[in-house]
């Protein structure tokens, strides 16, 4: 048993609620068990329970163990001046209580202990995988809508971090969240801080020269030193050292990586995609959130970069002929992790309510992913078509599956449900 435990219990009061008395004999009728308090204070706030003849309102407060009421020093603080009960799992019968004490050991199911047991040692990465036919599909479409919007929400305080850095400019933050995953998992970071080194506002200045956003992107990832024998990566070498004295740049010393990593998402290559991505719209944002349909926003992203790239995958190393546009699937990722988080945001910080709307309308005519988080649940839920139903996975099994928040799951809560 856990304190968690024990408030969860009561919370939905999962114990048998006959016949209660206090451990000094009154009845006890629970009327209300109250809410349950995060804040610094007792367990519970606003109940309301009659003792013997008495209606009283006021806190709750849980304990495994009696005499923990003093452990803690609940009687030298003043918040705890309002509590009407004290709710034990195990009560001391040598411990004189202070207040009306309610024990509950005897009084909580077996096998909704074992099953709780179960799940918090289960080795399966999914711990209720076993349960989850239990569930209905209306707790699925309720809370698949809340790990949505939890997860949403999450995403919106990295871009209110970006706000932050850059005093409020939306465009700027943008181009910081996009250029990370352009990045993917391993460049993300040096992605990020060459976005950092290199601000929209200079690169709009030389929008209209392909090769010298290149020049800038490539050579801030540290990519224009060396030797080169091909024309244009001495071209582009030499337009990086006249623009990184002109502009008192440095390289960001965060070195990229292409070991293990398929030619199509190599930096140099992604690197030459988000310069002709910028060609296109230095006002990125401002796009997105004039665009009424997802299919203008995968057209926008549609973009293959110039013609040396054609026959390439990073500098100095000639290949066959490819057109490298982004892929359907870099897009769909695009679309997840930059275009719908930041509309979101927008719409929070503002709010503006149709931002936020649109943000989730777009996630749901997004495909899935397809990631072993998705692939792990598979045979457990329902079929997972789009973005939202892959998010809201991904949410849960970070979230909650990993960290064994089952207490805090509406599936687990369904499960446990199920068992009374």
């Amino acid at each position: 048993m856990t304190e968690k435990l024990l408030q969860f219990i009561w919370q939905f009061q999962y114990f048998n609620r006959s016949n209660l008395t206090t451990e000094g004999g009154e009845s006890i009728d629970i009327m209300s068990p109250g809410t349950l308090n995060t804040n610094q204070g007792p367990d519970f706030l606003n109940a309301r329970i009659r003792i013997g003849s008495t209606i009283l309102a006021g806190s709750v407060e849980l304990h495994l163990k009696t005499k923990q009421w003093n452990e803690h020093y609940h009687s030298e603080d003043p918040n705890y001046n309002n509590v009407i009960l004290h709710v034990v799992y195990q009560h001391d019968p040598h411990f004189v209580p202070q207040l009306p004490t309610l024990e509950l050991q005897s009084r909580i199911s077996y096998v909704f202990l074992e099953r709780y047991q179960k799940l918090m040692d289960a080795p399966a990465s999914i711990a209720c995988s076993g349960s989850i036919h239990l569930v209905k599909e209306l707790t699925w479409v309720s809370w698949k809508e809340r790990l949505v919007a939890e997860r949403l929400s999450r995403k919106a305080q990295q871009v209110d971090l970006y706000l932050k850095a850059t005093t409020n400019h939306w465009e700027e933050s943008f181009w910081w969240l996009l250029a990370r995953y352009f990045g993917s998992k391993v460049n993300a970071d040096a992605f990020e801080a060459i976005a950092r080194s290199v601000p929209l506002s200079l690169l709009a200045r030389h929008k209209n020269q392909i090769h010298q956003l290149e020049a800038l992107l490539l050579g801030q990832a540290g990519m224009l030193e060396g030797t080169f024998s091909e024309g244009y990566s001495i071209l582009l070498q030499r337009e990086y050292q006249f623009l990184r004295k002109k502009y008192q740049l440095q390289p960001v010393g965060i070195p990229v990586h292409f070991l293990r990593m398929r030619p199509g998402n190599f930096p140099s290559l992604r690197l030459a995609q988000l310069a002709m991505l910028i060609s296109q719209s230095s006002h990125l944002l401002s796009y997105i959130k004039e665009c009424g349909q997802l299919s203008d926003i995968r057209n926008f992203f549609n973009v293959a970069p110039n013609d040396y790239w054609l026959y390439h995958y990073r500098l100095d190393h000639p290949g066959p002929y490819k057109l490298k546009k982004l892929g359907a699937e870099m897009i769909d990722l695009l679309i997840i992790n930059t275009v719908v988080p930041i509309l979101y945001a927008y719409g929070i910080f503002f709010q503006e309510e149709r931002y936020c709307a649109k943000a989730i309308r777009w996630l749901e005519e997004t495909d899935a992913e397809q990631n072993n988080i998705v692939k792990g649940f598979k045979p457990y839920v329902p079929p997972v078509h789009t973005a939202f139903d892959s998010q809201a996975l991904i949410e849960l099994k970070t979230q909650y599956c990993d960290p064994k928040r089952c207490l805090q799951c509406s599936i687990g809560h369904a499960i446990f449900s199920a068992e009374q």
